[in-house]
């Protein structure tokens, strides 16, 4: 058996060598097949593992898409997506945290540039319609222009404020936004070939199609100079409104530098029990703009006005302060404010954090606010300087801290119903109708009047504010619609109630096709 196995192992092994060196014409077809065969198999290896590959590229995306949403709820507030980030590490490591879903793949009719103007709020308003916008008319966005001229003079660019590119990779299953335009476009618009004009206000998505897109068609670019308020806030798609809430309440997060910052002030509020967030707008932009001069000296009257009258698009120059206060039409001054806080019975325990620049007047006008609330503090008060170093001038910066304390106070109470209110109150009511106390000024001016002539007692006047503002406080409500009076009627921003009805959950805010 040893000498037939060694024999054979020898005949085998002449077999290979005769093939190997060419000998025999049956080796050398034999080699050629071999050869071929092995080529085959490396091409077939190959090609399954490039298939393989894209199957986990594409698997990764689906889970960078789904995982978070049905994780963590679509989308989140700072402080609730960090306990929902540990869960999700915790329990499924395996899912990445970053949101990624794939592109939207639509022919581009051209490309949109905006220019947003006025204060934080108000130009996250408008991004939030400009995006939506470009998406229905399925165009190239142009990451918007934050406004450098106002009262405030805040140089900040949108990538100073904003997460841009969150705000792009977020909205990309959406509309493709660019941090500029491609080269040829951006140097005809550098020569100043560029075709600049202002939408309509509180125009139909119909009228952007309808008007706006044939110029985009016509001249590639369109630049819009003007954002604030231009889509109507009723009557439009339900497709429009989702669309809207999911850039306000997801695309557009603010910065690392901001959120971290944010996140630190609520601690430290936290540590010391709950707190109030009161934006009380009694600063020297709303008061000269405004008209209202309560409570003011005659110095300080004489400045106002002249700042007023300094620029020429505040158009309403000749005010009677008084008939304004009496109409609720202006701040509550911060004397009022501490009226109004002891007569709804808020607990002088409680912090209460100022979410507002420097207020006018000084010390002087905040002596009685707290006298009452001696827990008063400020981002300037709970950060040290170096901290707060690199916002200073910048006021934009600056009210995105507020934004974010605001939306994690246990009250937030606005003093006059600006852009930062209405922006915070619908925020508030997406986290789950968080308590917002919305002063009604037309009747507390009367109240605090009838007070202070002794027509009415404390109690009296406690009763009174308590039971006129217990429907105030954020609860679940329809907006009030006024046809042909926007300006009259509730702010889609304030209460986006197409966002915040039950079968429009969170996890159902995607919009489809439009």
């Amino acid at each position: 058996m040893c000498s037939i196995e060694g024999k054979g192992k020898g005949k085998m092994r002449g077999i290979r060598m005769g093939a190997t060196k060419g000998g025999g014409g049956g080796g050398g077809e034999r080699v050629e097949k071999l050869k071929s065969s092995r080529t085959k198999l490396w091409m077939i290896r190959a090609t399954t593992s490039v298939m393989l590959w894209t199957c986990i590229v594409q698997l990764t995306a689906l889970g960078d898409t789904w995982g978070p949403h049905l994780l963590k709820g679509w989308p989140s507030c700072f402080s609730h997506q960090d306990s929902s980030v540990s869960v999700v590490e915790d329990k499924v490591p395996s899912v990445p945290a970053r949101v990624l879903p794939p592109k939207r793949v639509y022919k581009n009719n051209g490309y949109l540039m905006v220019s947003c103007n006025g204060g934080l709020n108000q130009m996250r308003a408008a991004i939030c319609d400009m995006v939506t916008i470009a998406r229905y008319l399925n165009v190239t966005l142009i990451v918007p222009e934050l406004d450098k001229t106002s009262f405030w003079s805040d140089p900040s660019e949108f990538q100073d404020i904003f997460d841009v590119d969150h705000f792009i990779l977020s909205l990309r299953d959406e509309v493709r936004i660019l941090k500029e335009l491609p080269p040829r476009l951006k140097r005809r618009v550098e020569m100043g070939i560029v075709y600049s004009m202002p939408p309509i206000s509180w125009s139909d998505i119909s009228y952007y199609h309808n008007q706006i897109l044939p110029l985009i068609k016509k001249y590639k670019v369109v630049h819009l100079n003007k954002t604030d308020t231009r889509l109507a806030n009723n009557g439009q798609p339900l497709d429009i409104q989702k669309l809207r809430c999911r850039v306000n309440f997801s695309a557009l997060r603010f910065t690392s530098q901001i959120e971290e910052l944010g996140k630190r002030v609520v601690k430290l509020l936290r540590q010391n029990g709950p707190f109030i967030v009161l934006h009380l707008r009694y600063e020297m932009d709303m008061l000269a703009f405004s008209g209202c001069t309560q409570g003011c000296n005659t110095e300080e009257v004489e400045e106002l006005t002249r700042m007023r009258y300094a620029y020429p698009w505040w158009k309403e120059k000749i005010i009677n302060s008084d008939l304004k206060r009496k109409d609720g039409f202006c701040p509550l001054t911060p004397e009022e404010t501490a009226l109004i806080l002891r007569a709804l019975d808020i607990d002088n325990s409680y912090q209460i954090y100022i979410a507002a620049g420097e207020i006018y007047g000084g010390q002087r006008r905040m002596a009685t606010l707290a006298a009452a609330y001696p827990k008063l503090v400020r981002k300037e008060t709970l950060l040290e300087p170096s901290d707060l170093g690199f916002f200073q001038n910048h006021s934009s910066q600056m009210a995105a801290l507020d934004y974010l304390v605001s939306l994690e106070s246990d009250i937030f109470i606005p003093t006059y119903d600006g852009n930062m209110a209405k922006v915070v109150e619908g925020h508030r009511r997406f986290l789950g109708f968080k308590q917002t106390i919305l002063l009604e000024r037309r009747l507390l001016v009367d109240l605090i009047d009838q007070y202070n002539s002794g027509t009415l007692s404390w109690y009296e006047f406690s009763d009174a504010v308590k039971e006129s503002h217990e429907s105030r406080k954020g609860q679940p409500t329809q907006r009030l619609v006024i046809p042909d009076r926007p300006k009259e009627e509730d702010y889609f921003y304030a209460n986006p109630e197409e966002c915040l009805q039950p079968s429009y959950s969170r996890l159902d805010l995607s919009v489809g096709g439009l």
